[in-house]
């Protein structure tokens, strides 16, 4: 009898506490809000095996999501890649993002490069209801944006990029049944970065030691309401190192971190103020101030305005960390984790990958591991298709 009193007692205790976690989790989960949110997914499988790791790992074709400010170090004259990655695939099956991405490398100094990409990222077919059983439209939403931009060596070891985008968001649509009455919204922004590499001698090896930083998103708001409730672009911060060594003839390895924030002010929240009418008025009148914020505003907001002070800002910094190795640049594994903090949305993975490269082709893949097994995260498949320009005129050559 005593041990089953002791049992339920446990079992009580136990629940009573789990009880208390999810009151907290509740009282404290306050994500950041943004609009166009697929423009934070990251596009390549190199990247997103590393625990979507790249602000300051060798350049490659994708680094214009990454740092554009990479490509003035490419050792390529250009390159031109294409992936495709199956999203949310747990829950649906016709949910994807695609990305075509490249560069080419201008000038007679080898310090300059242009480049561009095009994401197109879609949600399937859905259709709404007008009530009951009675079947409304049938959309196809998705979003897209294309860029451009520039990068320069300004030093030997030091290079900048600036980047202008243009987004078009198809997410909105009218409660009417007429298909013309469905509503997009267009936005646009700009990404400024740096990149910093260095080949310090450690021992007897040569060793590459590298800094980036990327300033992403800047730019105007997007809404579907005629700017009733408009939405900030997921404007980020992302600062990274990747040291690379090397473990033998062309064996070496990279070992990197990045840390990201997003440069988006918080949305108020109703049970963040008192209850009762005063507390009401004092909600309507910071969630209006939230609404009308100007997206640069916003950027300095975003690292004061958390309801919980300066421990809930840690919390909006996630970071990667990630591992590289590769044989003699034509076959490479890859590992990484990524964290964001429970109460921000709780994105947290590991991931691992592998890539194969010849003169003119490469391919890459990777596979996503969440730690939450309720993530609809769980198990993304990422391939990307890299063709290098010097490797097909090389192959041309040749040929001829």
């Amino acid at each position: 009898m005593k041990i089953r009193k002791s049992i339920a007692i446990l079992l009580l205790s136990l629940l009573t506490a789990a009880t208390a976690v999810a009151e907290n989790l509740k009282n404290e989960f306050n994500p950041v809000e943004t609009g166009v949110t697929s423009l934070s997914i990251a596009p390549d499988a190199r990247g997103a095996a590393m625990g979507d790791l790249g602000a300051a790992t060798d350049p490659d074709a994708y680094s214009q999501f990454w740092n554009p400010s990479k490509y003035a170090f490419a050792y390529s004259k250009a390159a031109v890649s294409l992936s495709y990655t199956p999203w949310l695939r747990k829950l649906v099956n016709d949910i994807f993002l695609a990305d075509l991405s490249g560069y080419y490398k201008i000038g007679g100094n080898d310090n300059q490069a242009i480049s561009a990409s095009l994401r197109y990222f879609s949600l399937g077919e859905v259709t709404t209801r007008q009530g009951g059983d009675e079947i409304g439209q049938t959309l196809n939403p998705y979003e897209m944006s294309f860029d451009i931009g520039y990068s320069r060596k300004l030093s030997e070891k030091f290079s900048m990029g600036i980047v202008f985008r243009y987004i078009y968001s198809a997410l909105g649509f009218s409660e009417s049944y007429a298909g013309d009455q469905n509503t997009g919204a267009s936005a646009f922004s700009a990404d400024i970065s740096g990149y910093y590499t260095t080949y310090p001698v450690i021992g007897r090896n040569e060793c590459q030691w590298s800094w980036g930083w990327n300033i992403s998103n800047i730019g105007s708001k997007v809404s579907f309401d005629g700017g009733e409730n408009p939405a900030f672009l997921p404007a980020n911060l992302k600062i990274g190192t990747t040291f690379t060594f090397p473990l033998a003839d062309y064996h070496n390895l990279a070992i990197g971190i990045d840390l990201n924030k997003l440069l988006v002010p918080t949305k108020p929240r109703r049970s963040d103020f008192a209850d009762g009418l005063e507390g009401e008025e004092q909600y309507a009148e910071k969630l209006q101030d939230w609404k009308n914020m100007s997206p640069i505003t916003g950027i300095f907001k975003s690292f004061t305005d958390a309801p919980g002070g300066a421990k809930e800002e840690l919390r909006e910094i996630n970071f990667s960390l990630g591992a590289e190795y590769n044989y003699n640049q034509q076959f490479f594994l890859r590992g990484g984790y990524y964290y964001e903090n429970e109460y921000k949305g709780n994105r947290s993975y590991f991931s691992l990958g592998a890539g194969f490269s010849l003169n003119v082709v490469r391919l890459d893949a990777s596979y996503m591991i969440a730690t939450a097994q309720t993530s609809p995260l769980d198990q993304t498949l990422r391939f990307s298709l890299t063709f290098d320009m010097d490797g097909l005129r090389d192959l041309m050559g040749k040929r001829r």
